[in-house]
Formats: C-alpha cells, structure tokens, sequence
C-alpha cells in the first residue's frame, strides 16, 4: 500500500511563509482530515502531497522517494487529487469524465480497452452514479457532481485520495452524502483518503485521524477523542467552546461559545 510522508516540510507563495518545517506520516488505510482557520494552509499542504507544489525546504515522500522524483504519470499511477472546485466542459457526460481517470494508465494515443471500461463501470456502480452516466456534468445536482468527480478518481486505481473542501458549496444533506460515500469507499478498498474539511464537527465525526493547524505548523495530531479539545479550539480558531460526546457515534463535538 501506497505510503505518504513529509520531512521538515516549508512552504511558501513568494516571500511569505505558509508552513514552516512540518513532519508528516499519513496513516495507510485511514481517514486523515486537515482542520484550521482560513488562510492557515491546510490546502497548501494537500498540493503540497499532491506533487502541485514544489516545497521551499524539505521534501514529500511517496513510498519512500521524494515525490519531485516521480514522473507526473507514475504520481497519478499511485495518487488522486480533487481539487475543490474542479474546471472541466459541462457538456462531458460522467462517463466520458470518468474515463480521464484512466489516462495515466494508457499510452498516449491509445483507445480505452475493455479493462479502462470495467475500471469505470466499477467506480460508477461504487459511486452510485451507473444509472446516471449518460448525463452531462451541467445536468446533475451538486452532490451528483461531486460524486462524478470522485467516480473520475476512483477510475484512477490510486491508494490515495486527496480532496480539498469536497464538501464545499454543498447543503447539508449533500454534505453528509459525500462523507458517507468517502467513509464507505475506505471501509470497503482501505484507500488512503486525505482531505481538508472546514466543518470541525464533520472533520470529528469522519477522521481516523485529524491534523490540526496554526500559525503554520501543526499544532496537535492524532485520533479526534485524543486531540478535539477545548483547549485545541481555542488554540487553533481563536474560539471558546465546549466539547461534548455525540449520542449517535461517541464522537467529540464541538458546541461554540463566543470568539476570544
């Protein structure tokens, strides 16, 4: 299984610093969801384990090897990227934007063969969007969109997903689609799943694993009953709370009380 790390990671748009030194080993297999305030870098650091960003200092590590190594097609080969707000023709039916996801495993000029169409038809049947695959993109729902985008990734055959904000622009059921199908998609194939996520209690409520941000480094890290506290809140949103169990799942969630 696919394995990503970072080592004295820093991070820089011209001459400001955004993340300054940070380590990293993301859990095989899990859930890892980066929280912080806005502007703090948390999708900085996902393009960052992306290959979509040289770091300043230190290096990212896939497998073992700096990731600046690899060749863009042996990246994709091993990892999937969605960005938050994704650009493509709206006229593209989900099909036809799932098969991009088998580009990095074909040659240049080669057609699709009868595996890149299996591949597909999984990753729409896993996304639940089979039924909709002769639909263009302008057509769905946002929810449906978003599931589209992840079917596209998932055609990838990568044990790594990356998602910045992939809940975002959506309503709350929506919301809560898209997490369950990435909760599903892990329990089902172990997939590496790292996204960012803006909604404390949802990071809480989905994370194996959190990573918590502040003034450009990590502030906690580890499991959300481990590190959601009162004290990280405050730390890290400039935020008093007060953190309780969930009824539902035992997870810790966060009630807020005022700004400091």
């Amino acid at each position: 299984m696919t394995q990503l790390s970072a080592e004295e990671l820093t991070l820089t748009y011209e001459t400001n610093t955004i993340i300054n030194g940070i380590n990293l080993n993301i859990p095989k297999g899990k859930i890892t969801i980066i929280i912080g305030a806005n502007g703090c870098g948390k999708s900085t650091i996902l393009h960052a384990l992306g290959r979509l960003m040289k770091p300043k200092q230190g290096s990212v590590y896939l497998n073992g090897k700096n990731i600046h190594q690899y060749s863009p097609k042996e990246v994709a080969k091993q990892l999937a990227f969605l960005a938050q707000s994704p650009e493509i023709l709206e006229d593209l039916t989900v099909e036809e934007l799932c098969l991009y996801g088998r580009h990095p495993h074909k040659s240049l000029f080669a057609r699709h063969s009868d595996k890149d169409k299996a591949v597909v038809e999984e990753a729409l049947k896993a996304t639940k969007m089979d039924l909709l695959k002769d639909r263009t993109l302008d057509a769905l729902s946002g929810g449906q969109r978003q599931r589209a985008w992840i079917a596209m990734a998932l055609a990838q055959e990568t044990d790594v997903l990356l998602l910045d904000e992939p809940t975002t622009y959506l309503d709350l059921a929506h919301q809560i689609e898209v997490l369950e199908l990435l909760r599903a998609l892990n329990q089902k194939h172990k997939n590496t799943i790292i996204m960012v996520l803006h909604d404390l209690n949802q990071a809480a409520s989905y994370a194996d694993y959190l990573i918590s941000i502040a003034d450009g480094e990590i502030y906690q890290e580890g499991t959300p009953n481990d590190i959601f506290t009162e004290e990280m809140i405050q730390h890290v949103f400039g935020l008093n709370s007060k953190i309780i169990e969930s009824p539902v799942n035992q997870a810790p969630i966060c009630i807020p009380i005022g700004v400091i």
